[in-house]
């Protein structure tokens, strides 16, 4: 049996009325879009105005209110909008807004280049993590418009990589700039933008002095890709921000989500990302009988053992398995009222 002595509650009223930002995140198919769902309605009925944001290509959100949300923000019921973000479509968009700066100062010889660069990098490697990023910190920068923004999302992944952009984004750029050799001024610039010249660390904060020494044309260049980088370490400190941001992870009583979400809060824990606590979905409920369910009410004990032996430091709130899907807008506000009923 859990060990009541670490059987911390998570207090979700809480929790919704103070943060401000909100990730959810754990393994696919333990329920977490359900969750973040019926999270996002029970602050609305806080009267917290919110925005529910999904990073999933498979709008698994629209699935869960059983209506059409898209990439726009949508109102789904007093209080709260939706939004699911395009992954293919936002690096398509942030490519071409890279496209669009670096035109204005690449010459005819150099165009090819960024062009054989541009195609590379819309193939690569966390392409779709860094324009989903990119997207993130920009509507985490439009939270007067929201008391609470709560994102559907894998955290570790996303999160480890938004600590390493503003670094990334440099050597993507020192790449480029030294394709041409006529580029001296866009060297300086290059200078100014790579962590470690100017600053103390790779992810130290971006000064106004960066853009010191630069002509017209090269503060051109540099002013818009330093806002970028600002832009991140505004995100970052955000995220870092214990009375401001809380990561919540939904796993199930099952060995594979509870070591992956063993694995991300040591990642997030060594990055002061702080997690608000874990809700244990899908735990068997009391009255399920039969030797089928005996068998696996005592691996489910074993696995809630595991939970606690792992992760018991964390607040908790345990959810039972229910008979039938949770869809559409009355099912979710039934399952938000367990949030206060804990097992």
């Amino acid at each position: 049996m859990p060990n009541p002595d670490i059987d911390t509650p998570l207090d979700i009223d809480t929790l919704l009325r103070e943060r401000r930002l909100l990730m959810v995140g754990g393994k696919g198919g333990v329920g977490k879009t359900t969750v973040a769902s019926a999270l996002a309605l029970r602050a609305a009925a806080l009267d917290r105005r919110v925005l529910l944001v999904s990073t999933d290509p498979a709008h698994s959100l629209a699935d869960a209110f059983d209506c059409e949300i898209g990439d726009r923000e949508t109102t789904l019921t007093a209080n709260l909008t939706g939004l699911e973000i395009d992954p293919d479509s936002e690096v398509d968009a942030h490519l071409e807004r890279v496209r669009a700066q670096m035109a204005r100062f690449a010459g005819a010889d150099q165009r090819p280049e960024l062009e054989r660069q541009l195609r590379l990098s819309r193939q690569s490697p966390g392409a779709q993590e860094a324009a989903l990023l990119e997207r993130i910190t920009t509507l985490m920068d439009q939270q007067d418009r929201f008391d609470l923004i709560i994102f559907d999302t894998a955290p570790t992944g996303h999160t480890l990589r938004l600590l390493s952009l503003p670094e990334l984004m440099a050597a993507w750029s020192e790449g480029l700039l030294k394709q041409n050799r006529r580029t001296e001024q866009l060297g300086k610039v290059l200078g100014h933008l790579t962590p470690g010249r100017d600053l103390e660390s790779p992810l130290g904060e971006p000064e106004e002095r960066e853009l010191e020494g630069l002509d017209e044309r090269g503060r051109a260049l540099a002013a818009p890709l330093l806002e970028r980088q600002r832009r991140f370490h505004r995100a970052r400190r955000r995220l870092q921000d214990t009375s401001d941001t809380g990561f919540v992870f939904v796993l199930t009583p099952e060995r594979l989500p509870i070591l992956e979400t063993e694995r991300a809060v040591a990642s997030l824990s060594e990055a002061r990302i702080p997690v608000a606590g874990m809700i244990i979905n899908r735990v068997l409920p009391d009255e399920v009988e039969g030797a089928f369910f005996r068998a696996r009410r005592a691996r489910e004990q074993r696995l809630l053992a595991d939970i606690d032996q792992r992760l018991g430091a964390l607040p908790r709130l345990t959810l039972p398995l229910l008979a039938d899907d949770i869809q559409g807008r009355a099912a979710l506000e039934a399952f938000a009222e367990r949030f206060s009923q804990p097992r």
